[in-house]
């Protein structure tokens, strides 16, 4: 971006992947970067885990009182110059996996190609362009907060593509637009809750994958629009819907609307930043068309700082609602009451929360950053919000605390 504070400039050439500039030298070169945070969490509610991705099936809680499994992780990145034009960047992140397990992944692995020096291909996995800050959303030292608010970043299940992505630039005085095009597929493993309260695991696959996204920067000001529509499917939901198919056309029907089986997904994204340096403000808003149990959702979050020397105070607002039904009469016939509450609890157990964040980060040393944060979440009535291993005993809808210390750190 054409403004962006100092600290996110190592961050902004190491995991935007793209775009070499123009004039490398022409002899092969390999670099080495890395990034990671140190953090630790402690939720008020004990009959679930606060996790800061889809992907955890546990955190800071029911499991512990304080938890370090929550944002810690550690990314480093290998990127080959091996022409002026030619380049190829792999990037791994080791943090809790869905079966809970600290592994590597692997990030971003790809190829890329400057047709001239505002347009450039790339091949192989790339994170999802969807956000304004998807990009280096695991990268803590990028960003002011801790984790990026959940009611705009926690709302999909597949947040990178392996196919092909093409950005061209456009710059006219103090103005550039950036416009990407990304088409591609990507799995997700996730854990979940199965009827009988057994930890069980799902993989979500998109197929398909167009995301649109478009960057306008001017001055102090940056805009950010994206559409996304891929085809969606979550195969270990199939013996449900199925188990309504022997009810003939009802069970059908409803089959047909709420299973998760090549769905079309379609993602909205909009986002504005304002940061003339000493202060900054930016906000998303995000809206999803699920065609599925899955639900149809908006959400939003504003946030702010003030940068006083190496301390830099800021808050967040932010909400989460569901516009799509979070109840069904089902089929409502003799011997199908189970399916009936299994269909129920799912369309009821989607996130629907608003919260408030207070937050003070100390950047103590020139690569490494210190991060204090309170959240207050509200989850609506009958939502678990986003906490996952819930408990026998566990009551949605109410509220919840986190406080939350991160070290996080570049080099």
């Amino acid at each position: 971006m054409l403004k962006i504070p100092a600290r996110m400039l190592f961050v902004l050439m190491m995991c935007a992947s793209g775009l070499p500039l123009a004039g490398q030298a022409s002899t092969p070169a390999l670099s080495l970067n890395g990034f990671g945070t140190l953090g630790v969490a402690h939720s008020s509610e004990d009959q679930a885990d606060f996790a800061s991705s889809l992907l955890m099936p546990r955190g800071a809680g029911h499991t512990t009182n304080w938890s370090a499994e929550v944002d810690s992780r550690l990314g480093l990145q290998l990127t080959a110059h091996l022409t002026p034009r030619f380049s190829s960047v792999v990037q791994v992140v080791t943090e809790q996996q869905y079966d809970g397990q600290f592994r590597p992944a692997v990030e971003w692995a790809n190829i890329s190609f400057d047709i001239t020096p505002d347009l450039n291909v790339r091949a192989g996995r790339v994170v999802l362009p969807i956000f304004m800050n998807a990009e280096f959303r695991k990268v803590g030292y990028a960003t002011h907060w801790i984790r990026p608010p959940m009611e705009v970043y926690r709302t999909i299940p597949v947040t990178h593509t392996d196919g092909l992505d093409i950005s061209y630039r456009t710059r006219m005085a103090n103005t550039t637009n950036t416009f990407r095009a990304t088409y591609g597929q990507g799995n997700a493993t996730f854990p979940y809750i199965d009827e009988t309260w057994s930890r069980a695991t799902a993989e979500a696959r998109s197929r398909e994958g167009l995301t649109l996204s478009n960057t306008l920067e001017k001055g102090n000001v940056s805009l950010f629009a994206s559409y996304s529509q891929f085809r969606l499917s979550i195969e270990e939901f199939n013996p449900l819907f199925d188990a309504f198919r022997v009810f003939g056309s009802p069970g059908d029907a409803i089959a047909d609307r709420y299973n998760v089986d090549d769905k079309s997904f379609e993602v909205i994204s909009l986002g504005v930043r304002y940061d003339p340096g000493r202060w900054f403000v930016m906000g998303e808003w995000t809206q999803i068309e699920s065609r599925s149990f899955l639900a149809d959702s908006r959400g939003w979050y504003v946030t702010g700082g003030y940068r006083y020397g190496a301390w830099t105070p800021f808050a967040t607002v932010g909400r989460q609602r569901i516009h799509s039904q979070t109840s069904s009469p089902g089929l409502s016939l003799p011997h199908s009451e189970p399916l009936d509450e299994l269909l129920n609890s799912l369309l009821q157990w989607q996130p629907q929360q608003k919260s408030v964040s207070l937050g003070l980060r100390w950047d103590f040393n020139r690569n490494m950053a210190l991060t204090a944060q309170f959240d207050h979440m509200d989850h609506e009535t009958g939502s678990p919000g986003y906490l996952v291993n819930s408990q026998p005993g566990f009551e949605p809808g109410g509220s919840v605390n986190l406080f939350s210390l991160a070290l996080d750190f570049v080099f």
